[in-house]
């Protein structure tokens, strides 16, 4: 049994150990001795593995490493926060400082630019804040991986020129893991920034080394990293959301685009139908958890995501260009204008879905 075969099953063990150690951590048990119990029946299993090679003893090892894992990260250790997020906490201040500097003329933009670039929601007004949410667009508020996507595709088509050399997709690698990751550590390291930057790392890793980019691999490799780095992620809400969503993704959409089939012309509707299949996939398998934990459904959030995600990525691409060039003095005032004329549409159609 090849193990890269079978990571899939390898992450459901784990992640399944990190839940069973969620659940005794609340059990009135001694969590010291409870945790050097486990790690010995553990450290047994593993002796059996090497002993006897059977490879199916490998998903218990996983189950209970997951649990010994959860455990010991729930241990009291006093830390504070690493070197590198102190170090990314200044470039967030000023570029925050540096939006709030930028002339635009509605009062809006900014605030919302910050928290779509930096999470920080500090400045967004109350009316604007019940807007995204009464019309089912909060996960566009909340930075998360969507933004890092979107950022990430906005520098992919930029480096794209630099062409297809082994030099050119080797520089091209390093910057973009090293952006994803000044970003994912500038916003703070959410759980759904974490998951995107690992999806990046892992897609960005086997396109350099010619390796094939398998949609379900990636989405099993980045839960069992996660896990590993920070067990008691998996308490949170972000992150159950966010994996839940590229499952959606990666099973039901492949099968919901399928039914529009590809013409032998450019189809806008067909265009419409895959916006409207994503946004399907994902709420089929995050809407269960959003109504139990937050006793909420978003009711138009089909015509929200229709309308407001491609908005949201414009807008982003214009702010990105707009910061980027106000910072070297190049940047004309219609792209200012724009980005402020998005900032205010976007606000206007969300305000309109509320409403209704």
């Amino acid at each position: 049994m090849a193990e890269r075969e079978n990571i899939g099953a390898l992450a459901i063990h784990f992640t399944a150990g990190i839940a069973a150690g969620a659940l005794l951590v609340r059990l009135p048990l001694d969590p010291y001795l409870l945790s050097g119990g486990l790690f010995l029946l553990l450290a047994s299993l593993i002796a059996s593995v090497l002993k006897t090679e059977k490879t199916g003893l490998l998903f218990p090892v996983f189950l209970l490493c997951g649990t010994v894992c959860f455990l010991t990260a729930s241990f009291p250790d006093g830390s504070e926060s690493t070197f590198l997020e102190r170090w990314a906490a200044g470039p967030a201040e000023r570029l925050r400082s540096f939006i709030d500097r930028i002339p635009f003329p509605s009062g809006t933009t900014a605030p919302l630019l910050k928290a779509f670039l930096t999470g920080d929601r500090s400045g967004l007004s109350r009316e604007t804040v019940q807007v995204f949410r009464e019309s089912g667009a909060s996960h566009l508020l909340a930075l998360s991986g969507l933004h890092m996507g979107i950022l990430y595709i906005l520098l992919s088509r930029l480096l794209w020129p630099l062409g297809n050399s082994l030099k050119a997709r080797r520089f091209r690698y390093v910057l973009t893991i090293a952006a994803a990751g000044f970003f994912t550590l500038m916003t703070g390291a959410s759980p759904s920034i974490v998951r995107a930057f690992l999806f990046i790392f892992l897609n960005e890793t086997a396109r350099l080394t010619g390796r094939p980019r398998k949609p379900l691999r990636t989405l099993s490799s980045a839960l069992l990293i996660q896990l590993i780095l920070t067990p008691t992620v998996i308490t949170s809400v972000g992150f159950q959301l966010s994996y839940l969503a590229m499952a959606g993704i990666f099973l039901l959409y492949p099968h919901l685009e399928g039914w529009y089939p590809q013409g032998p012309r450019i189809d806008p509707m067909r265009k419409v139908w895959q916006a409207a299949a994503l946004s399907i996939s994902c709420q089929v398998f995050t809407g269960p958890l959003a109504w139990y934990r937050f006793r909420t459904f978003p009711t138009y959030f089909l015509l929200t995501n229709l309308l407001a995600m491609p908005l949201t990525s414009l807008l982003m691409g214009t702010a990105v260009a707009t910061i980027a060039l106000r910072g070297i003095g190049l940047c004309p005032g219609f792209l200012v204008q724009a980005t402020d004329a998005l900032c205010s549409g976007l606000l206007w159609i969300l305000g309109i879905i509320a409403s209704m």
